[in-house]
């Protein structure tokens, strides 16, 4: 299916002509699977025991985005792979609300889920579509539009996972500096590293508001869920002037707010895949940097709401 995109209405009033406007999409949700019922995922036991450690690593393959010119935070196709995995069955429906340069629906489409992401920037959805192999059993779907309206796109209890690696509030919306770019002379040094400038971009809100907002799209999300299923978020904490910003913290207690049952956290050990790593506060300050790990948060709707 194409990308879709919906009609800006804070930026150009009326209809979109060329573009159709908000709707149900025709994507389907069910299992295509044959385990029973009560079964969380199609894992076997043994795939199964190597998602019970509490810290996870990931390699990068070569149709991972590393380009931080193309897109300023990916992450590996093979963290979407295991999180989709285990979450859901075979044809069920994943939803990303941040959909960035589209790895959750490349993932999707490896292991024959279906699965819908939304990005503000168009061009990202663009992006994220183009990185779709060729149509199969199920359905990947990039749609251009604010993550505030994705509740006008779907029925209430048909996601089965709702996963993504949200922007960090204005935390990207800087010159980098830090020593070990600046070793690496990759071309990073003093650039702002953001999706965009865009008011409506989350990327370009204090944390405190984005806090609020965050809480105000996952409250739209959560009916869209269905009861008993995993919302995911991959995050950081970042330092600010000094200051740890502990974003992982404010999204739990968004998230719980509007009501989500907060699960577990795992780290996502980035040890294997981090490079020259700098040394930072020596040796005066200890710092301990967030380039070699980050969270990754599940919450789940609970069965009785």
């Amino acid at each position: 299916m194409p990308l879709t995109k919906a009609p800006d209405d804070a930026a150009q009033p009326g209809p979109d002509p060329v573009f159709p406007r908000r709707e149900i999409l025709p994507i389907s949700h069910a299992r295509t699977c044959e385990c029973k019922p009560n079964h969380l995922n199609c894992l076997t036991a043994k795939e199964w025991i190597k998602s019970q450690l509490g810290v996870w690593q990931f390699n990068y393959e070569g149709r991972d985005v590393r380009d931080k010119k193309v897109h300023p935070a990916t992450f590996p196709i093979s963290m979407a792979r295991k999180v989709v995995e285990l979450f859901t069955h075979q044809g069920e429906l994943v939803l990303d609300p941040f959909v960035g340069s589209g790895t959750t629906l490349v993932a999707a489409q490896d292991v024959q889920r279906n699965a819908v992401g939304f990005d503000l920037q168009e061009r990202y959805a663009q992006l994220a579509q183009a990185r779709l192999g060729l149509p199969g059993e199920t359905e990947q779907i990039a749609v251009a539009d604010d993550a505030r309206a994705i509740p006008c796109y779907l029925q209430p209890d048909t996601v089965a996972l709702i996963f993504t690696s949200p922007p960090y509030a204005n935390l990207l919306n800087r010159k980098r500096q830090n020593k070990s770019r600046r070793d690496r002379k990759n071309g990073q040094l003093g650039e702002v590293e953001q999706y965009s400038q865009d008011a409506r971009d989350l990327g370009v809100l204090p944390l405190d508001e984005y806090a609020n907002v965050m809480a105000e799209i996952y409250a739209g999300l959560l009916p869209l869920l269905r009861p008993g299923g995993h919302c995911v978020i991959n995050v950081p904490d970042m330092w600010w002037e000094d200051e740890r910003i502990t974003i992982h913290l404010s999204l739990i207690d968004a998230l719980r707010r509007v009501g989500y049952e907060f699960r577990n956290t795992i780290i996502w050990d980035r040890t294997n895949i981090v490079n020259r790593i700098g040394i930072f506060g020596w040796p005066s300050n200890y710092i301990t940097m967030g380039t070699t790990f980050e969270y990754i948060l599940d919450f789940r709707r609970p069965k009785d709401k």
